[in-house]
């Protein structure tokens, strides 16, 4: 393997990852960063003027959460799922409160809204 398809699992902070209404409130998305030590898959949940980062990654499968492109949510978005396994985690602290990794936790991807742009903290 060489280190440009090594996945990585944190980034540097300051990287400018969208405007912070290009995710609709209550929404997801994805986000894949291309860096010199390999690439960085995570996620973004935005709650009003808050914004929630990830790994994605399921701590039980070892796999991306979504199966679908941004689909992060369950159905009334009020929990992270696991599109394969169907594990449930919450939005504010990635600890899985159903599903096969009870007691495990999403890796938190640190991240911050500030004059109206997502960026990496």
């Amino acid at each position: 393997m060489n280190s440009s398809s090594s996945w990585l699992s944190a980034t540097p902070p300051g990287i400018c990852l969208a405007a912070l209404d290009a995710i609709a409130d209550g929404a997801a998305r994805n986000f894949v960063i291309e860096m010199r030590a390999g690439r960085f898959h995570g996620f973004v949940i935005r709650r009003a003027d808050a914004v929630f980062g990830f790994v994605d990654l399921c701590p039980h499968a070892g796999l991306p959460l979504a199966q679908k492109l941004d689909d992060y949510l369950t159905p009334d978005g009020s929990l992270i799922t696991c599109g394969w396994h169907g594990a449930l985690f919450t939005i504010e602290t990635g600890a899985c409160v159903g599903g096969p990794c009870l007691g495990q936790k999403l890796s938190p991807w640190p991240v911050d809204a500030s004059d109206g742009r997502i960026v990496t903290a």
